[in-house]
């Protein structure tokens, strides 16, 4: 027997099929390179058209929020200084115009922060009792400690004894504190005004004060309540879209509470010339005090959360100053007809007030 053979086999070579030489490109001419730059730019053109500008809107609703003092400042001014630019807005408008900016803030909740803030119902019978307590307190004692005229006097113990106003619900939306809760607690403090602003003016000023019940709680139900609601259920119900109008709720709530704040130092412009400058000293310290209480008590005192005792400062500090100008005027105009004035700058104060706070807290994400 043969052994095998351990030498490998031989490769035999196959034959190839010839390649074709390499073609040469002539150098594209000068209007051919023209050409495929055009044709490249267009491409980039068309690639930056299809992507997303930055939210104009947006950076416009910013840019104002985070001036919000200034604007309210301005708006103040013009009213002061050139009335008729203002006053030619009908008085009526104010209250729907109200109403648009709570249907804004409606378009940033949602039915189960509602459900949240009704569950802890001791939050919002804090706030009602801090409203009925700090805000009358201070305006007796500070217009006793200034000495001011009964006329005065008489305007800032009703703004003292007025419920939360509807600004403190813009204003809590723009300091980024607990909306809910504080549309919880000005329907809250309005309700208990049927009772409490009587009895608060009858023990400050010895004088029953009547208030139009029916009257303050629709007036809550249309400026407040429709609208929230109606915001949240359009969230609920169309969320993509509502997103994308949620910087316009932000820009309209600046401007619309500017405009309002203006219209009112010019339908009271007038005043400001026989106003006594010490007036301007108390109602600066009622809601200064009111502020501070507001938030040190809750924070310090009762130990809510940090949301909770910004809403409870600014409720607390902003009062509905236009119900407390209708009643100096209906039960004391004829007999002291600067009632209403302290009511009237209130209004615009607290505004600015709350702006600051607004500003200041709302820089935080």
């Amino acid at each position: 027997l043969h052994s095998p053979s351990t030498h490998p086999p031989r490769r035999v070579a196959l034959p190839t099929t010839p390649q074709p030489p390499p073609r040469i490109h002539p150098p594209p001419r000068r209007g051919q390179i023209h050409r495929n730059v055009q044709i490249h730019r267009n491409h980039a053109h068309a690639h930056a058209s299809t992507t997303p500008p930055p939210h104009l809107l947006a950076l416009l609703a910013s840019t104002i929020s985070s001036y919000f003092p200034l604007v309210v400042l301005s708006s103040a001014a013009v009213g002061v200084l050139r009335p008729a630019a203002l006053t030619g807005i009908p008085a009526a408008w104010m209250s729907p115009f109200l109403g648009l900016s709570m249907l804004g803030m409606g378009l940033t909740l949602t039915f189960a922060d509602f459900k949240r803030v009704l569950a802890a119902p001791k939050n919002i019978l804090l706030g009602v009792c801090l409203q009925y307590s700090v805000m009358p307190s201070l305006a007796f004692l500070i217009s006793r400690a200034l000495a001011l005229p009964l006329d005065l006097t008489i305007g800032l113990c009703i703004v003292g004894a007025c419920p939360g106003g509807t600004a403190s619900n813009i204003v809590t939306y723009l300091a980024k504190a607990d909306v809910p809760l504080s549309v919880a607690m000005t329907t809250a403090s309005t309700l208990g005004a049927v009772v409490m602003t009587p009895l608060l003016t009858s023990l400050l000023l010895g004088t029953l004060v009547k208030v139009d019940a029916l009257g303050l709680l629709l007036s809550t139900v249309q400026v407040v309540l429709l609208p929230v609601a109606l915001g949240t259920a359009l969230n609920q119900a169309f969320p993509e879209t509502v997103q994308r109008l949620t910087p316009l709720s932000t820009l309209s709530a600046v401007l619309l509470v500017a405009l309002i704040c203006g219209r009112v130092m010019a339908e009271n412009s007038g005043f400001f010339a026989v106003l006594d400058p010490m007036v301007l000293v108390g109602i600066f310290s009622l809601h200064a005090g009111g502020f501070l209480l507001g938030y040190v008590i809750s924070k310090y005192v009762v130990k809510m959360e940090e949301r909770a005792a910004r809403t409870n400062s600014i409720e607390v500090g902003m009062q509905n100053s236009a119900l407390g100008a209708m009643l100096a005027t209906q039960h004391f105009g004829a007999m002291h007809p600067l009632a209403a004035v302290p009511c009237a700058i209130s209004a615009v104060l607290h505004s600015c007030m709350g702006s600051l706070l607004a500003a200041y807290w709302g820089r935080e994400r």
